[in-house]
């Protein structure tokens, strides 16, 4: 796994040791970024179930000003850590050791926004309804946010989540990546 693109562009990053988790693919990021971006300019990015830290990271290098990690896993939460340093990014992100339920909670509480979500929970988590509607209900994604979802390609998701609407879904293999915009009245 590397960065691929942007200020870090060809830096390693380490994956984390074991196998509970499922990193993305360089060829799955590449594509998520192709329909996203493929750079920004500023804004903050929400990497929840963050793993290796690689899509959050991977925006901060194309761009965005800052990032927050969220993952329960202490191995995760230290390989997120030395892929950061070692990308050269640590200074413009925020790494918390939580479940998704109580993080969003707290960001609202500090009323952060983010233009940018990943949500790459474990695909036997049934979670998406739950955590859009959450964010929405917290106030921490607004008109401007783009939501990615990775999941099991098994899996279809909704077309309509609280004001998001699906924009895009792509299959790689086993793995979906579906793309949410705040939906426009008619």
């Amino acid at each position: 796994m590397r960065v691929i693109s942007g200020t870090a562009k060809g830096r390693s990053l380490r994956a984390v040791p074991g196998i509970s988790t499922r990193p993305t693919t360089d060829k799955v990021k590449e594509a998520i970024f192709s329909m996203i971006g493929p750079y920004f300019d500023g804004g903050q990015v929400l990497d929840l179930f963050a793993g290796t830290g690689g899509l959050g990271i991977e925006a901060l290098s194309r761009g965005m000003d800052k990032a927050v990690f969220i993952d329960i896993e202490k191995k995760s939460i230290d390989t997120i850590q030395h892929n950061l340093q070692a990308a050269g990014l640590k200074d413009q992100a925020e790494i918390y050791r939580t479940d998704a339920a109580r993080a969003l909670k707290a960001l609202a509480k500090r009323q952060q926004q983010f233009q940018l979500v990943f949500l790459d929970p474990p695909y036997k988590l049934k979670v998406i309804v739950e955590l859009i509607s959450s964010m929405e209900a917290h106030t921490i994604v607004d008109a401007n946010t783009t939501i990615v979802v990775e999941h099991d390609a098994k899996d279809v998701l909704e077309d309509v989540i609280g004001g998001f609407r699906q924009q895009r879904r792509a299959d790689y293999g086993d793995t979906a990546v579906t793309i949410y915009k705040q939906s426009v009245d008619e």
